[in-house]
């Protein structure tokens, strides 16, 4: 791929246009925003966020947008592209772009957004005390949330007798959510299918066994992966009948049936905070990491009607938002 196919595909290349850069001042502060999916609508709101601190992009800050579409090393070139142009902060959404912004510099102050367990993963030394070049809010309080999600499943089809968890297991954080909706099983009683996918080629292979193991329904554990691929898992789960939870309002937006976790919105904004913070002159080993406090329950009615099923008046009582 030539250099400026490149750079549009990550969305940069209105960012090193001339007329750009003829605009940015010396007191302007260069923000790298950088995901290995496609745009979400939390990243919106980040940028509201960053609007209410004052932060208004062509005026005292630029933004450099880069956006990996689902390619690693795109992503992994994306954040050498943005250490190269010296940016003040790199905002990473989610673990797999944090990753890749710690791989890429030990100087410029990384702030994440939604990253999963970033104290097991190396991104920080710990939640209080940081102890380097990178911060922000965690994509989970609990690996138990996977308990709450099965519970939550289990209400809406409640002869449920097994539940088949897809997850994929490159993502190290996941292991401790498997683990923790194994120990929550037997309370539940429910017998669970382990599908473990890292690969879009293998989710038809995935959900053949699932309806082969007469799985009851799904439990998506929610990562970078599986978030950048939420409309085919949705599609999938339509297309096998089978009623599926997710980890946040992204998969629900995109058609899947019921999403229980934190809320993205919220998350993204609160790192937003943390970017103002650095720009006005604090350093990420200061500033401890934030964990989720809000989440949110969100079903999706068109979905249950396509698949024939009445939500619990109970649950639809619980739910945040309902999707029409």
């Amino acid at each position: 791929m030539r250099r400026r196919e490149f750079l549009e595909v990550l969305g940069g290349a209105a960012a090193w246009s001339t007329s750009a850069q003829a605009e940015r001042t010396s007191k302007a502060a260069r923000i790298g925003y950088l995901a290995y999916r496609s745009p979400l609508s939390a990243d919106d709101a980040f940028f509201q966020a960053l609007r209410n601190f004052g932060w208004v992009e062509r005026q005292n800050i630029f933004v450099e947008r880069r956006f990996a579409v689902g390619n690693v090393e795109r992503l992994k070139d994306a954040a050498a592209e943005l250490v190269r142009v010296k940016v003040d902060v790199i905002v990473a959404a989610a673990s797999a772009a944090t990753q890749a912004a710690k791989d890429a510099t030990t100087s410029i102050p990384i702030i994440f957004a939604n990253a999963g367990d970033p104290v097991g993963q190396g991104f920080v030394q710990s939640l209080p005390h940081p102890g380097g070049n990178v911060t922000g809010v965690a994509f989970d309080a609990s690996p138990d949330i996977t308990a709450k999600q099965a519970a939550l499943l289990i209400e809406l089809i409640p002869k449920a007798s097994r539940l088949a968890v897809l997850w994929n297991p490159s993502s190290a954080f996941l292991h401790s959510y498997w683990s923790a909706i194994k120990t929550a099983a037997p309370a539940l009683h429910v017998s669970l299918q382990s599908l473990e996918v890292q690969d879009p080629n293998e989710f038809e292979r995935a959900f053949d066994a699932m309806i082969r193991e007469h799985a009851d329904g799904l439990l998506v554990l929610s990562d970078t992966f599986a978030t950048f691929h939420r409309a085919r898992l949705a599609e999938l789960a339509a297309k096998y009948r089978l009623p599926a939870i997710y980890g946040h309002n992204q998969y629900t937006e995109a058609g899947g049936l019921m999403s229980y976790g934190p809320s993205l919105s919220d998350t993204y904004g609160r790192a937003a905070a943390f970017v103002d913070k650095i720009l006005k002159g604090a350093k990420p080993v200061d500033l401890p990491v934030e964990q989720p406090t809000k989440f949110e329950l969100i079903i999706n009615l068109k979905t249950a009607k396509t698949l024939g099923l009445d939500i619990p008046a109970t649950l639809l009582a619980r739910a945040d938002k309902a999707i029409e």
